[in-house]
């Protein structure tokens, strides 16, 4: 039996209660060891300098593949490592008729919902001045909130988000959304989405790493 390195291992730049926690999750379900970084960026100079020696834009989760590529952007990671295994079920496949309808909501979670909390830390990186933060998280949080809106209007959940089966996009909903403007509002404004992802946050195989990673209380 050949015993596993590190250099074998995919590695993991991430942090606790971030976006990096759907790709641990995913790699969870799907049983691959991989060695994870810690990388806190938004809280020191010493973790963006640790993340930035792989990703240029600082930023997590960046993922480490083998054979030396790297990774970045959490609905690509998502996407290539369910797609990677097919055996596990976790993206419909390119011939399965709910295909298009899991990459359009995939990029939707991504670019309409989750790039905004990169505002959130410095608002001068918009332009705003740090007299305005209150109001311009509190914008950023009222455009979520009307994203999330839309994507349940636009949903017919069954057990999971397209169906019967758990995906990515179920994984990636769960941790987003428990961002800003946190569950609360996730849940009134996605009476829809709401049971699939509180399935996904009661997910046995996920209990650990839930608590160790991005505990929550409802």
């Amino acid at each position: 039996m050949t015993s596993t390195t590190t250099n074998d291992m995919l590695r993991l730049y991430g942090a606790a209660a971030s976006g990096s926690v759907a790709v641990e999750a995913v790699l969870t379900l799907l049983d691959i060891p991989f060695k994870l970084i810690e990388g806190e960026t938004w809280s020191s100079d010493a973790a963006r300098d640790l993340v930035g020696e792989r990703n240029p834009l600082r930023q997590v989760p960046t993922l480490l593949l083998p054979g030396g590529e790297t990774l970045t952007e959490s609905a690509a990671i998502l996407i290539h490592l369910a797609d990677s295994h097919p055996d596990a079920g976790l993206s419909p496949a390119l011939s399965d008729p709910l295909r298009g309808q899991f990459l359009r909501w995939m990029f939707f979670v991504s670019s309409a919902i989750y790039s905004l909390h990169w505002i959130k830390p410095d608002v001068s990186r918009i332009g705003a001045s740090q007299s305005a933060r209150d109001d311009v998280v509190n914008a950023v949080h009222e455009r979520i909130a009307f994203c999330w809106r839309n994507m349940d209007a636009q949903l017919t959940p069954s057990t999971y988000l397209l169906g019967d089966t758990l995906s990515v996009l179920d994984i990636y909903v769960a941790v987003v959304s428990r961002f800003g403007p946190w569950r609360e509002r996730f849940y009134a404004e996605a009476p829809k989405m709401t049971a699939a992802i509180r399935r996904v946050d009661h997910e046995p195989r996920l209990k650990a790493l839930w608590e160790q990673r991005f505990p929550h209380d409802s």
